[in-house]
């Protein structure tokens, strides 16, 4: 490896949404610093595979009238 061209590698603390930390290695801040971490692997749907689908405004119901014919054959 090249040296001074590599950022500096050091351990940091990660909080996770529910308060929970654990410690790993990152070129994130300074030596010891926090990552507080908004999403949670927990309790997000990305990881949980539980979803819900929010209709602000009737959107989901517009859309399904309006692109409700497309994949029908019609004879």
């Amino acid at each position: 490896m090249k040296s001074g061209i590599h950022p500096d590698y050091h351990e940091i603390t990660v909080v996770m949404a529910d308060g929970s930390e654990y410690k790993t290695r990152s070129c994130y801040g300074e030596p010891g610093a926090k990552l507080r971490l908004d999403v949670d692997p927990k309790t997000h749907p990305a990881w949980t595979g539980v979803q819900r689908i929010l209709d602000t405004g009737g959107q989901v119901a517009k859309f399904n009238k309006r692109f409700s014919g497309i994949g029908n054959i019609k004879k």
